[in-house]
């Protein structure tokens, strides 16, 4: 049995005001997608195990340019990779992803090509929670800012209806970790709701509280930060800097 890994890069960049793909946009020099792939790559379990298949999730009209950014992050590892077009929302993309692993993997990691600066540490402590039995695994980090709860809606000003203790509360990152047989159950029971964003799960962890099951979660990483605005990729170009040297 082997880990294989999704990885997630079929997002617009309309947010970082970019009209390629959020995967496509480069941070120093290189795609998006191509650092997530090698930091799923680098991952390493307590025992050893890495991810052995990958599978990319793409825009249907840019295949091939996601399909050469992972491949060149990538030259020099034995790390077989498939890139599939994505679909309607995150959820569908996942799910068509999961239909083209190799049905030897037991376990599956799904990671989001926004969060492309994700240490190798994080993979390989996800991978030794699922090992360990926890069918589902998600990183979080502490929330720090005091978090209050408002009604929806917007305007100059909503009530607060409640402070929400911010000690029971975590900031969830990726890559998630699931149980193979447990993450294609998840899907197949909310398959309905994929081809509409507004009623999709957000993330795979979200989808398998739905089928009743237990979520655990892990110490996270604040390199695995996601990048939706262009501060987020400045802050991102820092912290790369840094690591550099």
């Amino acid at each position: 049995m082997t880990v294989a890994a999704v990885l997630v890069a079929a997002g617009s960049g309309t947010r970082l005001g970019r009209t390629l793909p959020k995967a496509l946009v480069t941070l120093a020099g290189e795609p998006l997608a191509g650092h997530a792939a090698r930091g799923l790559a680098a991952g390493r379990s307590a025992t050893g195990e890495r991810i052995e298949q990958l599978v990319v999730t793409a825009p249907a009209g840019h295949l091939d340019e996601v399909r050469d950014a992972v491949a060149g992050a990538l030259v020099g590892l034995d790390l077989p990779v498939v890139v599939v077009a994505g679909g309607a929302s995150r959820q569908a993309s996942v799910a068509a992803a999961l239909a083209a692993l190799d049905e030897r993997a037991d376990v599956v990691l799904v990671h989001d090509a926004a969060r492309p600066l994700v240490p190798g540490s994080l993979v390989g402590r996800v991978i030794d929670a699922v090992r360990a039995g926890h069918a589902a695994v998600v990183p979080g980090l502490a929330v720090t800012d005091t978090i209050k709860r408002v009604p929806q809606g917007t305007g100059p000003a909503l009530p607060v209806l409640e402070t929400v203790p911010r000690d029971e509360l975590r900031a969830v990152q990726t890559p998630q970790g699931f149980e193979r047989e447990l993450l294609d159950r998840a899907h197949a029971a909310a398959a309905e709701h994929a081809h509409d964003e507004s009623l999709a799960a957000s993330d795979d962890a979200r989808l398998v509280e739905l089928a009743g099951e237990q979520v655990w979660v892990v110490a996270g990483d604040e390199r695995a930060a996601k990048i939706t605005t262009e501060r987020d990729l400045a802050v991102a170009e820092l912290l790369l800097g840094e690591e550099r040297g």
